[in-house]
């Protein structure tokens, strides 16, 4: 079993940066697909942004593209989001996922194919 803790949220302006990070701990971390995912109220969980268990495939929603990125240490089992740039529209409860391996290299997107979550952490980006 996996447990993932996620850290780093708060209030921030609009154009400003935050870091998320995600601490694993319970399995093989260099093993998983890891995924960041956010829900904003009334609406669906929506994917941000993902990478293969390497590092070495990225992958972004379009709403983050050039402003997120994403990357993993795996020697300290942790994954980050480095969140630059930041809109209101950003607002949302901010999760970090874990796949267990799978055949092919693609990052993936969807959350029901994401075996472990974190609790989440709160983003709020004022205007």
């Amino acid at each position: 079993q996996v447990q993932l803790v996620e850290s780093g949220g708060g209030l921030v302006q609009a154009g400003g940066s935050l870091r998320l990070s995600c601490a694993a701990s319970g399995g093989t971390f260099s093993s998983y697909a890891m995924g960041w995912f956010r829900q904003a109220p009334g609406k669906e969980r929506e994917f941000v942004a993902g990478l293969s268990r390497t590092g070495g495939s990225t992958y972004y929603g379009d709403s983050v593209k050039g402003r997120f990125t994403i990357s993993r240490d795996n020697a300290k089992n942790t994954v980050s989001l480095q969140m630059n740039s930041l809109k209101p529209e950003d607002t949302a409860v901010y999760f970090c996922a874990a796949r267990r391996p799978y055949t092919g290299a693609a990052v993936i997107t969807t959350p029901v194919r994401y075996d472990y979550w974190g609790q989440g952490t709160q983003v709020t980006v004022s205007s």
